[in-house]
């Protein structure tokens, strides 16, 4: 039992409560297992599936998988971590976002095995007078213990009434689902423990809640965000997401085989020791890179982005499937800044300028220095951000 819990344990932040999980692996059954997501967004990043691994792991072990997409609450918006009410999405929105979040996690996930549910199969069938019981359960006082709530009231930013909805809506599918155990990041303690609460006060035994940390995104500051640049996304390109991931810390590296890597603990001990004894650390980072390409894309991939890594970053060598880009100039030439944003190479100028200054950019492989460079129209040329990004141009 022990070895179970802690493999269990493997990579989460916390277990509530510990005891209560045992006993229930005890009786030997299968759990049942929920984890909700509100489609709110169609892409997924690494950082999401820190979540989505471990659901498979425990999957793997027997368990009973309840995927719920939250297309009823995500018309509410979850408020966790916002300063401010989020504009709910549209019916339409979150169909299509759900469709495009099941084909992705079923990379990860076996759709044989999983339960794919919608909490609007329940919600749906409520009316007033249900929502204001459910309502009744808990008071303002107990909402506002919440930290962004709490946060938000005492610094005078609205809290729309709805919001107070979402923590119980989302309890409530413990309920409707009579989950044992709950999976959610670090920042949903509080309407993770709502479920609890609510499976009592419905006369159910209480859900177990295994929390998973919030992955960090390359720069090994701040949270995986795509508004933020500093992610790997589960769809990129093979050489992308390979290239991404050579490129964090040797620290950071360990921080992600922890919560992304399907090896063996066992493994990944044996490879820290390897490490510890003059093993370059690089030769890790290419076998991990390779299993997540693999995992999101094919074994056969994998090789061709390592090939590719090498033949860029050790021969100089450019690829040759760049993308080839022609830019309609109504001028006899554009600013370098400019160039950039239409090739798609950066999301804005100000983050092309940004890149020109930290020495980041280059023209037919010759470093870019002067922000005020302009390219005539007509020219070809081959523009390169970073280490990874690079386009065939034309200004026409």
């Amino acid at each position: 039992m022990e070895n179970l819990i802690k493999e269990i344990k493997r990579g989460a932040d916390e277990l509530l409560v510990e005891e209560e999980l045992k006993t229930k692996l005890a009786t030997g059954g299968f759990l049942r297992i929920k984890a909700g997501f509100d489609p709110t967004a169609p892409d997924l990043h690494l950082g999401h599936t820190v979540l989505i691994n471990k659901l498979r792991q425990l999957q793997d072990m027997g368990h009973h998988i309840l995927f719920l997409i939250g297309d009823f609450t995500g018309m509410i918006g979850d408020p966790t971590g916002k300063n401010a009410t989020r504009p709910p999405l549209t019916k339409e929105d979150v169909a299509e976002n759900a469709k495009t979040y099941t084909e992705q996690v079923f990379k990860i996930l076996d759709p044989d095995k999983t339960e794919v549910v919608f909490n609007s199969t329940w919600m749906g069938k409520m009316d007033a007078s249900d929502m204001i019981r459910l309502a009744a359960t808990h008071t303002v006082a107990r909402m506002l213990e919440r930290d962004d709530f709490h946060k938000r009231y005492t610094s005078g930013q609205p809290i729309a009434i709805h919001e107070f909805l979402y923590p119980l809506i989302q309890g409530y599918d413990s309920v409707a689902l009579k989950a044992d155990l709950e999976l959610g990041g670090t920042d949903q303690k509080f309407n993770l423990l709502m479920g609890r609460e609510l499976q009592a006060h419905f006369g159910q035994p209480r859900q177990c809640i295994l929390m998973m940390p919030l992955l960090e995104g390359l720069d090994g500051v701040n949270k995986m965000s795509k508004s933020l640049g500093n992610y790997v996304g589960i769809n990129e390109a093979p050489s992308e997401i390979f290239g991404k991931l050579m490129s964090v810390s040797d620290t950071l590296m360990w921080r992600y085989i922890e919560l992304l890597s399907f090896e063996s603990l066992q493994t990944i001990r044996q490879w820290r020791e390897e490490v510890d004894q003059g093993r370059n650390p690089r030769d890790i980072k290419v076998a991990f890179a390779q299993e997540i390409v693999s995992r999101f894309h094919s074994k056969a991939a994998a090789e061709a982005a390592l090939a590719d890594f090498e033949a860029r970053f050790r021969q100089g060598v450019m690829p040759e499937d760049m993308p080839e880009v022609s830019i309609v100039s109504t001028t006899d030439a554009m600013p370098i800044a400019n160039v950039l944003k239409e090739a798609g190479l950066t999301g804005t100028t100000s983050e092309a300028l940004r890149m020109i200054q930290q020495g980041g950019v280059k023209l037919d492989g010759e470093k870019v220095s002067d922000k005020a460079l302009q390219i005539s129209k007509g020219a070809n040329f081959v523009l390169q951000i970073g280490k990874r990004k690079f386009a065939r141009v034309k200004i026409i």
